[in-house]
């Protein structure tokens, strides 16, 4: 479903409810048509590319990477390890390195992959010819990585879909079944997914183990955030953490740093940026990485299933610590209140999540968080307004900062 609310647009008008994809439209349209009171707006104007996108050449480039690791994880698997003429039991033509293989090609975003490249290109790594292996190899260890943290946290989370399709360790669990397999069918499939996941983590530790000091002390960084995140992200749902602190720090840590800030760093560090360079992007990457999160957290609640791959009200029904749930504790009362106590319990029913979506709106919680995504553009694109920047990379993250910040899946 579409977010149930207007936003404001880049001169402070109202922008229709809709998929996000329109309201970027909208806003790109109202920052290139400032009104006739003089508004410049809060979002600047979008450039038109003046040559193709070397984004796609880019990702093509990953792909025959992954290609290159999954071929020879198929191997060794296979050939130098399992014993001749064994098969993989009740996992079948399904195991791990076909899991994976499957995982990898899924689909998705790949954010990652494309901040390292714009992090190069914006840092003048394309234009002086250096760092162009080192952030392609960088950049397919990002989307292995991603396919680790993707399926441990369904697990975590108990997740029943993924892309549109079941969890891997949904789907082990069901080869379990179908193969009368013993023990608990459930425990199996968390257990497969575990492995699958430490099995793309190696494989992207291994990658990185090739690259120069610099990008492997900030790769190290960035797993460790993740992890320190995500452990926040669980703690704080335990403890049924509200306050607002505890939310921003748990979403830079485990979706703004990991999706934008670091891969952003990763490839400024293989093109050797000075530091007015790495300065610029890391405020651009700070921005752009909290208004990633906190459309995430807008998604997590409204998305449309069908565009997110995910369950309607997803994050309500795990009680995730969220901005949004520490903006509702703020801001609700009565009946309200009583229902967000239902958060995160099975007493949560599907009647609960759209009765707490109408209320949310209506106590302005969707209001101020749209608010808050359109100042984190801002604040990005400001820090792009350098010399030191190479033009094309301004270019392309003026772009992927209005398509982060309004996607709608």
């Amino acid at each position: 479903m579409a977010l149930p609310t207007s936003r404001p647009s880049a001169s402070g008008r109202p922008i229709e409810p809709g998929r996000a994809g329109d309201a970027a439209t909208s806003a790109r349209r109202s920052a290139a048509s400032p009104s006739a009171s003089g508004e410049t707006g809060t979002v600047v104007r979008l450039p038109r590319p003046e040559q193709a996108s070397s984004i796609t050449h880019h990702l093509e480039l990953v792909d025959q990477q992954l290609s290159e690791v999954l071929a020879d994880l198929h191997h060794l698997w296979s050939t130098k390890l399992a014993p001749a003429g064994e098969s993989a039991d009740v996992l079948g033509e399904d195991d791990l390195p076909a899991l994976l293989d499957t995982l990898v090609h899924s689909g998705g975003k790949r954010i990652r992959p494309v901040m390292a490249h714009l992090g190069w290109v914006s840092a003048s790594g394309q234009a002086r010819g250096i760092g162009h292996a080192d952030v392609v190899r960088v950049s397919a260890a990002l989307d292995l990585l991603h396919a680790f943290a993707l399926v441990h946290d369904d697990v975590m989370d108990e997740s029943t879909s993924r892309r549109g399709v079941a969890t891997a360790h949904l789907h082990a669990a069901e080869l379990h079944r179908r193969t009368g397999g013993q023990g608990r069918a459930e425990r199996f499939g968390d257990n497969i997914a575990i492995l699958l996941g430490d099995l793309a983590h190696a494989e992207a530790d291994a990658l990185v183990a090739g690259l120069p000091e610099e990008l492997r002390r900030i790769w190290r960084l960035l797993v460790i955030e993740l992890v320190y995140g995500q452990r926040r992200d669980l703690t704080g749902s335990a403890a049924g953490r509200r306050d607002l602190t505890h939310a921003r720090q748990v979403a830079r840590l485990k979706s703004g740093a990991y999706t934008v800030e670091r891969p952003l760093q990763l490839g400024a560090a293989a093109a050797r940026a000075p530091e007015v360079v790495s300065a610029a992007l890391a405020t651009y990457g700070q921005e752009v990485g909290e208004a990633f999160a906190l459309r995430d957290d807008l998604l997590g609640v409204w998305g449309d299933p069908s565009r997110t791959g995910k369950p309607a009200g997803d994050d309500l029904i795990s009680a995730k610590p969220t901005v949004i749930l520490a903006l509702a504790h703020e801001r609700t009362t009565g009946a309200a209140r009583a229902m967000l106590s239902k958060v995160g319990t099975p007493d949560l029913t599907v009647d609960d999540i759209t009765q707490l979506q109408e209320s949310l709106q209506e106590c302005g919680v969707v209001a101020e968080v749209e608010d808050r995504i359109n100042r984190h553009v801002a604040e990005a694109l400001a820090a792009l307004d350098s010399s030191a920047l190479d033009p094309d990379g301004v270019r392309e993250l003026t772009v992927m900062a209005h398509k982060i910040a309004w996607r709608d899946a």
